[in-house]
């Protein structure tokens, strides 16, 4: 399994890692530690959230300073974000939900993207305009493993980074399911521990959640095995 993905390919983003962690940086000073703890860990690719001033800052620092991390910028809402996130270096988009204005947008970036959706018919409508690959947020909040279920069977080219209410206990079941890539969460990076600049921690429990993927089912088929990466 690959644990790099080239600047301008479209590779998936779903098969990088298991688990992606969302990560809110506060201190632009923690990006780089964070981000070689992360990958130490083995979850290579981490979502850099646009939700403080000196987030771009960090996705610059993360990709000058840990060349092995496969860095993308999250919350992305407008065109001009999306600019600035691959100006800055970021490696692939997340956004929480979609418009055709910001996905045109981030066709044109010439990275992967993931777009969010929480409804079937939000679904439908990325498929009509041929995205295969999307964010399902907020997961729990939206319907969980019982709602992803669900829409394996009528929309089975629709594959999902679920992300929002998910952690170590309930990350295997959505990972479980054949139309889920890979999930979005924090549970490694728990406030106290980044407060605390313990890299050690945080690398331990990257390192947790990194097997939590180990065998994964491929879509259409009865299962596979996954490495790792």
């Amino acid at each position: 399994m690959p644990s790099s993905l080239p600047p301008s390919s479209r590779a998936s983003v779903l098969d990088l890692v298991p688990v992606l962690p969302v990560v809110v940086v506060d201190d632009p000073v923690d990006a780089v530690p964070l981000a070689r703890a992360l990958v130490a860990g083995g979850l290579p690719a981490i979502e850099v959230t646009l939700r403080t001033p000196g987030a771009l800052d960090a996705v610059r620092a993360i990709t000058a300073e840990v060349p092995a991390a496969v860095v993308g910028v999250g919350t992305v809402i407008t065109p001009a974000q999306v600019t600035e996130s691959v100006a800055a270096g970021g490696r692939f988009l997340v956004s929480p939900g979609w418009t055709d204005v910001l996905l045109e947008a981030m066709r044109a970036a010439g990275v992967p993207f993931l777009p969010g959706v929480s409804t079937t018919s939000e679904v439908v409508a990325l498929l009509e305009r041929g995205v295969r690959e999307m964010k399902f947020f907020p997961a729990e909040a939206a319907g969980g493993t019982a709602y992803l279920k669900s829409l394996a069977g009528p929309l089975p080219q629709a594959r999902f980074c679920p992300t929002g209410g998910i952690g170590p206990a309930n990350a295997p079941d959505y990972l479980a399911l054949p139309n889920v890539g890979c999930v979005g969460g924090t549970w490694m990076l728990p406030a106290d521990a980044v407060a605390a600049r313990d890299w050690t921690r945080i690398e331990a429990l990257a390192r947790e959640a990194a097997v939590l993927g180990v065998t994964r089912p491929s879509p259409g088929r009865g299962g596979r095995t996954r490495s790792g990466v």
